[in-house]
């Protein structure tokens, strides 16, 4: 996938600063980025450095003590309801099936109960629920939680997905799966959703997955170096460049 080069999400000059016990600190100190359309983008840097935080204020969770968030070109005000975001913890509600935990933001959105059926079995059947959707969250693992929490975010239909760090609280063999599943969705035509920004404190996962890894400083946090990653697809940890792109993040970050 070629990503458009212009810039379709950009942070200008974002500083962040936050309160604790009446003393103010600065979480995010002049942090610039630009996202083009199609692209997928890994954020990665030090435990604490405000990955998460920088993700909210790109859907508008929160707002930037200063600079700006611009999305296609004009100034982003309040939530962006073109972004959808994927949670560490599932964030699934425990009294609702996978089928309403799915329908939760077309309901939100007054969607008809036609589209909102339609569009919760084409969402559910993506990401390998069939059969699951009367289950509720307790009787599910937490790669399906996870899948769920995907299925949620995609029917939506978002022009962008935001992760964050969505793979760290599932086993390893699951969490392998579950990334090459998402690198399917995000080529597969059928799906809106063209442009990913990604939160993960793995290396190798980043790697393995975006065209662009953004590397933060500690905090004060500042994008220190933003690396490109041409390793052809599917991309194999056996790759010559991979070990050295992986050093290479690792000695920024350390």
């Amino acid at each position: 996938m070629t990503p458009d080069p212009s810039p379709f999400l950009s942070l200008q000059d974002v500083a962040r600063d936050f309160s604790r016990d009446g003393r103010f600190y600065r979480a995010i100190e002049n942090l610039s980025l630009k996202v083009a359309e199609g692209e997928f983008v890994a954020i990665v840097g030090p435990s604490g450095c405000g990955k998460s935080t920088l993700l909210r204020i790109l859907q508008g969770l929160i707002s930037p003590s200063s600079g700006e968030v611009l999305y296609k070109g004009a100034p982003q005000e309040g939530i962006n309801s073109d972004m959808a975001m994927v949670f560490q913890g599932f964030a699934l509600l425990p009294w609702l099936s996978v089928r309403d935990n799915v329908a939760l933001g077309l309901v939100a959105r007054g969607r008809s109960k036609a589209e909102i059926d339609r569009t919760v079995s084409f969402y559910i059947d993506k990401v390998g629920l069939e059969g699951y959707e009367e289950a509720y969250p307790r009787e599910l693992s937490g790669g399906m939680k996870q899948r769920v929490g995907l299925a949620r975010a995609l029917a939506i239909e978002p022009r962008i997905l935001l992760m964050d760090e969505p793979f760290s609280n599932l086993d390893a063999l699951t969490s392998v799966t579950l990334r090459d599943e998402v690198l399917m969705l995000w080529q597969d035509p059928e799906m809106p959703v063209r442009t990913i920004v990604m939160v993960t404190h793995i290396i190798e996962e980043a790697l393995l997955m975006a065209d662009r890894v953004v590397v933060l400083s500690r905090r004060p946090t500042r994008v220190v170096r933003e690396i490109p990653v041409t390793l052809p697809r599917p991309r194999s940890r056996k790759h010559p460049d991979f070990e050295r792109l992986s050093d290479e993040i690792f000695s920024l970050i350390s």
